[in-house]
């Protein structure tokens, strides 16, 4: 009799479902796993094989034949030790078949006990959509699975409660579903910076509406710094979109098992010295990049000429398709990756171009070699150029508080709502995601607005997707001032960001 165990798999980031064929046959002993498994797969033999007998079963002396159907889908990982297992007790008469809407996934110790396992969230939303109804996964997963809803799910301590649970025994507690029990700790505040009220105005334009944004300026005048408080500005992630950055991490194991769903914007910050592989994803089985682990957030690399060409390249297209596909010999995978890039660097290699101290040893030359290391279209995909000038001495002995990042968020997220409400049913959630038909739509322009517009477009040399992304961000300054009509001093403000001249000075 063949016994079917229903389980889960991972394709990228996307899980589906899995059927775990066993038979037990005549002739001489043999286990053997079928179906496309990796090296994980087949190692899983032993830990069965250990869990079994150390779980009070008796291990069938017999051909044990398991297929893991589709077989045409590689197979990876530990999470089919559990439903091995079970197809194999259920096959020689231990255990009944589990019913159809259950379905069981999990690594096992050789003791029996079940260890976490990661892309714990995506495997659980595709059991949502293949109809189960009950799954059983490791303890320390239990919280993680009931973000997908739907799911009466099971923690499974070891094999012996499993196996009791499921002869009518003591039954196991549903996990209640998981809620955050307290706000997320603050990070750094804005309120930490003195001065630089130009470059925080331009950061609060940037989060309210998604938009790239480059900081150039010299050595200490505050760009990290910056950037790394640019989190406590952005907007509050909707469910759909904490679910979706929740479901990459928990493909990477990043996901914290007391906190599994992600509260804050993620905020990735890879050294300069990152691969393309390591920022796109990669692998023989490809996993999550830096700008995957990103997605609905924000990623931010500092000295921005000192990643590798091929680094900055491969940002190319998923900032403008919002995904990106990897392919490898195991197959093609897709990944979401919709972010804010935040970059910042020196106006020069010795960093002290423009600094009032005329340190400067660089020739033009130098500058211009420095500069052309990042390329015109990178540097076309950025929405805001803003220099980021040195500290004046009056402003770090200043005496009152800067405006703290609660009270900039609060009209961040004003803006956010009104972009939410205009972009409803369309798949666009902010301004700089706005389609060519939504900016003949949304960024209409007055007659004054027109006049400065092609007087900018003339004398800056623009492209065609400088105009549109000196139209989105305009839209979102209006947005900030909760203004419906964009208007000529609201376009101002968004050319005044595009003058990539100071990279030059």
């Amino acid at each position: 009799m063949v016994v079917t165990i229903r389980s889960l798999g991972l394709q990228g980031i996307a899980g589906y479902e899995v059927s775990v064929e066993c038979v037990l046959s005549g002739g001489l002993p043999a286990f053997d796993v079928v179906g496309l498994p990796d090296a994980a797969v087949k190692e899983s033999r032993e830990r069965v094989r250990a869990a079994i007998r150390n779980c009070g079963a008796q291990f069938p002396v017999s051909r044990i034949t398991i297929n893991l159907a589709p077989a045409a889908l590689r197979k990876e990982g530990t999470i089919y030790d559990l439903p091995i297992l079970l197809g194999i007790l259920a096959a020689q008469g231990d255990v009944e078949p589990p019913v159809g809407e259950a379905a069981f996934l999990g690594e096992l110790s050789l003791t029996g006990a079940l260890r976490p396992i990661t892309g714990m969230l995506p495997m659980a939303l595709a059991a949502v959509q293949e109809g189960v109804r009950e799954l059983y996964v490791p303890a320390e997963n239990a919280a993680e699975a009931t973000l997908a809803g739907g799911l009466t799910v099971y923690p499974v301590e070891d094999v012996r409660q499993l196996l009791s649970h499921l002869r009518g025994g003591p039954r196991i507690s549903p996990a209640a579903e998981w809620t955050p029990d307290s706000e997320p700790e603050p990070g750094p505040d804005f309120a930490d910076v003195m001065g630089q009220e130009n470059v925080k105005r331009a950061l609060e334009v940037a989060a309210a509406g998604g938009h790239n944004i480059l900081l150039i300026g010299s050595p200490g005048s505050g760009k990290s710094m910056l950037a790394q408080r640019l989190p406590s500005i952005l907007p509050d992630m909707t469910r759909q979109e904490a679910l979706e950055a929740t479901e990459i991490w928990s493909v990477a194991g990043k996901t914290d098992r007391r906190c599994p769903l992600l509260q804050r914007r993620p905020f990735r910050q890879p050294h300069h010295t990152a691969s393309a592989a390591a920022l796109a994803g990669g692998g023989t089985f490809p996993k999550p990049g830096e700008i995957s682990l990103a997605h609905n957030g924000v990623l931010f690399l500092d000295e921005l000429p000192e990643f590798s060409k091929d680094a900055l390249e491969a940002l190319r297209q998923p900032l403008e398709d919002g995904e990106i596909t990897i392919t490898r010999a195991a197959g093609a995978v897709r990944m979401p990756s919709r972010f804010m890039l935040v970059c910042a660097m020196n106006p020069c290699r010795c960093g002290w171009r423009g600094h009032p101290s005329s340190r400067c040893t660089c020739s033009d030359a130098a500058v211009e070699k420095y500069v052309s290391r990042i390329s015109g279209p990178m540097l076309d995909r950025m929405d805001l150029h803003v220099e980021v000038p040195s500290v004046e001495f009056e402003a770090m002995r200043r005496r009152q508080t800067p405006e703290p990042s609660l009270a900039v968020k609060e009209r961040v997220n004003a803006a956010r709502t009104r972009q939410a409400k205009r972009f409803a049913g369309t798949g666009v959630s902010c301004n700089a995601h706005m389609t060519p038909p939504m900016l003949g739509e949304f960024c209409t322009l007055d007659g004054a607005g027109e006049k400065v517009l092609r007087a900018a477009f003339q004398r800056m040399g623009l492209t065609g997707r400088s105009h549109d992304r000196i139209l989105r961000v305009a839209r979102t300054i209006a947005d900030l001032d909760a203004e419906e009509q964009i208007s000529a001093m609201h376009l101002a403000e968004a050319i005044q960001y595009r003058n990539s001249d100071i990279l030059r000075k």
